[in-house]
């Protein structure tokens, strides 16, 4: 696997990590001040849940431990089941959203597009480089 794989599944799981941990552990700071304070992405969309916002900060926990774990020892078929997991998520999270722009700002809405888009395409692309130079059977990846 290439040298750029390994820093992808870190900065996935650190994305994670924060997103997770704030919204299972502050749920109700997640719902107002998410991406930050003045830029209420979440609370565009009421009403306030507690129990779906902690589902969602345990679901990126999960995504977070299983990135972070790919990171340390990339087996190539786990990173690849991983990574399209994610992309099962990711990709209609961000189809909802676009569907969902008419009551953000300008500036909230290129933000959020844009930065739901790169959750979107950092799978695949990350992906791809789990095939760059593959040249050993699946399971021999020591």
């Amino acid at each position: 696997m290439t040298a750029l794989l390994r820093p992808g599944l870190v900065l996935l799981a650190a994305l994670h990590s924060v997103l997770g941990g704030w919204a299972l552990f502050l749920p109700q700071s997640f719902y107002r001040d998410f991406p930050a304070p003045g830029h209420a992405w979440v609370a565009m969309f009421p009403p306030y849940n507690e129990h779906l916002l902690r589902d969602y900060g345990g679901l990126n926990l999960a995504f977070a431990l299983i990135f972070g774990a790919c990171a340390i020892r990339p087996e190539r078929l786990v990173v690849r089941v991983s990574l399209l997991g994610y992309e099962c998520y990711a990709l209609p999270h961000l189809l909802f959203h676009l569907g969902h722009l008419r009551h953000f700002r300008a500036a909230d809405a290129v933000g959020q597009t844009a930065s739901l888009t790169l959750t979107a395409i950092a799978p695949p692309l990350l992906l791809t480089l789990s095939y760059a130079g593959a040249t050993r059977p699946m399971a021999d990846n020591r």
